[in-house]
């Protein structure tokens, strides 16, 4: 008994050594995964929307619109250019002789096309909505490159904060892999053990690179959001934090109605349709041709001096052919009117509907990590050590082990998920409401 106690003593502090110094580094590496987040540096979200309003190609081609649209109201309401005319008049082809009859003359004259009083006013009108439709158009392409740099930042920050988790767990599932290599070399583990600890690595390490093919297709979305050429790298995001702002739904609702520049631009255009609804009708007043002329005669054959001559005339169409011009451009003036009109009821009951939507997301996902950061979290790694320490003493196997450490892994990225959706809907709310919430 002594000797076989002797032997015992001599050769288990050997290994003894070395399952206290693989404990202590995955103690560490517990304790390292529990603790560490990700780095903040990188580009703040704020610097990254600035570029991409700055540089995106379909903002710099909404505001070329809105441009052209604004240069087109004072044409709208201008007179239309004078006509100047030069000739001669009773021109005799016997002779050619501007001395033989006395209505031969040098003519010039000059005319002008006047509208029907308020016409121009009405044409400029509706050049003016117009123009005020396209500038809200240009606003909500501002909005949607917004959200959509939010989306393609949030979610590249999603994946490099998963690839962060991963790898941190992967550290911790290489210490329990020397762990279970250690207890199985003294006899206190199974082989079972070892390959169960080394597939899991494997397993991680082939998410790790469909991660990592993940961040080259969102770094290149972002990419394209910001306008950023293809050979130009994508900005580092931020950790994802929790946003813990408030969300009124009757102040949003109220926002969305109001503040939204797609509901405004066809607002926009339901007045500008109105003003074009009474310029279909007043055409059928007819336009004014003021035409005032000089016709200078020369001396007769004896000598004898003739007197110029001006002539004023004043010419107007008649608009007779209402029932086949007139009154079919009146009906489809009333019509796309209508048709604005029903357009902008649909597109309200969608934007309450969108934004109720919202809510619930931004409110599930911010309760959801709530839930995540200050519970489940924390329970979890507690079932880790708890079962860390149980299988030094064989209480428990180490499948429950790995599985646990891997349960504190999914939780892990479910918290940074629920973190990016509350920020995406939150994105999506400030995008429905036209409103800059945070």
């Amino acid at each position: 008994m002594m000797a076989a106690l002797s032997t015992f003593v001599r050769v288990e502090p050997v290994f003894d050594l070395r399952l206290v110094l693989t404990t202590f580094l995955l103690c560490a590496a517990l304790t390292v995964a529990a603790h560490v987040r990700a780095q903040t540096v990188g580009a703040s979200l704020d610097q990254v929307i600035a570029e991409a309003l700055e540089n995106n190609p379909d903002v710099k081609a909404a505001r070329s619109e809105r441009e052209a649209a604004e240069q087109r109201i004072a044409p709208a309401g201008a007179l239309d250019d004078p006509m100047l005319e030069a000739g001669v008049l009773n021109l005799p082809t016997g002779s050619f002789s501007f001395q033989r009859e006395d209505m031969t003359m040098k003519m010039i004259g000059l005319s002008q096309r006047l509208s029907y009083p308020g016409k121009r006013g009405l044409r400029q009108d509706v050049a003016t909505r117009e123009a005020a439709a396209v500038a809200y158009t240009a606003q909500e392409v501002g909005n949607k490159v917004r959200r959509d740099v939010q989306m393609a930042y949030f979610d590249l920050s999603l994946i490099r904060e998963s690839i962060r988790i991963t790898e941190n767990n992967r550290r911790v599932v290489e210490q329990l892999s020397k762990l279970s290599e250690a207890r199985y070399g003294v006899g206190q583990a199974s082989q079972a053990d070892v390959l169960k600890a080394q597939t899991q690595l494997s397993r991680m390490t082939d998410e790790l690179i469909k991660l990592e093919r993940e961040r080259r297709t969102a770094e290149a979305e972002l990419s394209r959001v910001m306008g950023h050429s293809a050979d130009r790298p994508a900005p580092i995001p931020k950790a994802p934090e929790l946003w813990e702002g408030s969300l009124q739904q009757p102040a949003l609702g109220e926002a969305a109605l109001t503040s939204r520049p797609e509901l405004r631009a066809l607002q926009a255009r339901i007045e500008r349709n109105e003003k074009s609804v009474e310029l279909a009708r007043k055409d059928y007043y007819p336009d004014f041709d003021v035409r005032l002329s000089y016709g200078q005669r020369d001396k007769t054959s004896a000598g004898e001096r003739r007197d110029n001559m001006v002539s004023l005339t004043v010419a107007i169409n008649l608009p007779i052919w209402g029932g086949t011009k007139q009154g079919p451009r009146v009906a489809e003036a009333v019509a796309i009117r209508e048709q604005a009109a029903r357009m902008y009821e649909g597109r309200q009951n969608e934007v309450r509907s969108q934004l109720k939507q919202q809510l619930a997301i931004a409110e599930q996902s911010y309760r959801s990590a709530q839930l995540y950061e200050k519970t489940v979290l924390i329970q979890a790694r507690l079932v880790v050590e708890s079962a860390l320490a149980s299988y030094r003493v064989n209480r428990v196997d180490f499948l429950t082990l790995l599985d646990s450490q891997m349960t504190v892994l999914n939780y892990e990225i479910s918290l940074a998920s629920a973190i990016v959706n509350q920020n995406k809907a939150v994105a999506e709310i400030e995008f429905i409401t036209g409103k800059t919430i945070r």
